[in-house]
């Protein structure tokens, strides 16, 4: 049971919540700061306290966080190095000044009365995002967190204050992004990936000239050519906007497909200038960069998985009608499908958002998902012990891969039955026809 605080504290919802419900939107957690009131006072009055850098508390009924009202001083260089003082002399505005934007820097009393001392209800009605004071500099975060909160948002029509945006700059060029952990870029990354418009965060970023800084592999598809044929964007850094998008459209708030779309033709980066704007053997280059990338930012291995088979597989599934049982069977092994079936599925979810991730294409049918998924169904439909009668050792494991490629063949046929003839399927390493130049050549 929660005891009182003592009368001259005072309590207010802050940050999100306040601005979240300004914009007609579901507010989501729930945070308070407390001012007037000491470490102790909370204790006493039942809360468990959690912060160790700064005193936050959980509320000990509803759970939700509480607290003090603080200030912050820098001193020294990266995200972490603030001085943090905190006690029952803090005022509101003092804690509100500390904040990044000022829509986040607005609060609301217990009678639902707003505090807003910097403007950020009248920045919320304008739609415009804008730091708070020039303290702003002093967090190389924020820079993220300014492109994250425009990937949220941008569907309501927010845009960045001109002066915002300069400060950004300023803070790009002086370097300091460099002192991020891979851990804060990637925990926000991930969660422009989870938005509806993860291409307003990489383009945020590139216009603040930080997008090198942080994602160089991807900055560095910007400016490259693709046949505008096959890619109306023409741009890559263009193409890889609008994938992360339609990934985003395909597979809602999930940042390992947006993950594996942001990054399945790093190697474009890498083709031969006098190659341009063909893109052969795009897939395999692509790989050394996707795991440079991971290891950078320690993403989690599932992550890097993905995005290495989606790199190296996308190809194969956009001609995956043209293959052979047997070579639909490698692919699957190889993306260790059968130990693994989810892998296929959100492989097949990125090659669709590759596909439908080009300009005026957005619509576009992808009927490769759906037979990638079918044959795949059709191999797992075949189990180890349907073929091992009088088997052992490797002759097992013989005996499945043939039964699980005759399976996959028999769909293909049921398939060609129900539909207008295919076109010649291949055996691995075989290029396909000329009708196909796309694929052959990288697209």
């Amino acid at each position: 049971m929660a005891n009182a605080l003592p009368d001259n504290a005072r309590v207010y919802l802050v940050g999100g919540a306040v601005r979240d419900a300004l914009l007609g939107l579901v507010p989501g957690d729930r945070d308070h700061v407390v001012v007037g009131a000491s470490v102790q006072d909370m204790l006493d009055a039942g809360y468990r306290q959690v912060g160790r850098d700064f005193p936050v508390f959980l509320h000990p009924l509803s759970g939700e966080e509480y607290a003090l009202a603080r200030t912050e001083r820098k001193s020294a260089r990266g995200h972490a190095g603030f001085l943090v003082h905190a006690d029952p002399s803090v005022t509101l505005e003092q804690d509100l000044r500390r904040r990044d934007f000022t829509v986040n820097a607005i609060a609301r009393d217990a009678g639902g009365g707003l505090v807003d001392p910097f403007g950020g209800a009248r920045d919320i009605e304008r739609r415009v995002l804008r730091h708070v004071g020039e303290a702003f500099a002093e967090d190389p975060l924020r820079v993220l967190r300014a492109a994250r909160f425009m990937a949220r948002f941008a569907a309501l029509g927010f845009s960045v204050a001109p002066d915002t945006l300069a400060l950004m700059r300023a803070m790009a060029a002086d370097g300091e992004l460099a002192e991020l952990t891979p851990e804060r870029v990637w925990q926000e990354l991930a969660k422009a990936l989870r938005s509806a418009r993860p291409s307003v965060f990489l383009r945020t970023l590139r216009e603040a000239g930080a997008l090198r800084m942080v994602l160089p592999e991807v900055d560095a598809l910007y400016g490259v050519p693709q046949r505008a044929e096959f890619h109306p964007e023409v741009d890559t850094g263009a193409h890889v906007e609008l994938v992360c998008d339609m990934a985003a459209a395909l597979a809602p708030g999930d940042d390992l497909i947006g993950f594996a779309a942001l990054v399945h033709d790093l190697g474009k980066a890498l083709t031969p200038a006098d190659e341009l704007p063909k893109h052969v053997m795009h897939e395999l280059r692509g790989i050394a960069p996707v795991v440079a990338l991971c290891e950078r930012l320690k993403l989690p291995a599932e992550h890097r998985d993905l995005a290495v088979l989606c790199s190296r597989e996308h190809l194969n599934v956009h001609r995956i009608d043209e293959l052979k049982a047997a070579t639909v069977h490698e692919l699957i092994a190889r993306c260790d499908g059968f130990r693994k079936p989810r892998r296929i599925d959100q492989l097949a979810t990125v090659c669709e958002a590759d596909k439908r991730g080009r300009a005026g294409l957005a619509d576009a049918p992808y009927p490769q998902a759906g037979t990638l998924r079918r044959l795949h169904a059709a191999a797992m439909a075949v189990r180890g012990a349907d073929v091992a009668q009088g088997l052992s050792g490797t002759a097992v494991g013989e005996a499945l891969r043939k039964a699980r490629i005759e399976a996959i063949g028999l769909a293909q046929r049921a398939a060609s039955d129900d539909h207008a003839p295919a076109a010649p399927r291949h055996a691995p390493g075989q290029h396909p026809p000329e009708a196909d130049e796309a694929d052959r050549e990288g697209e």
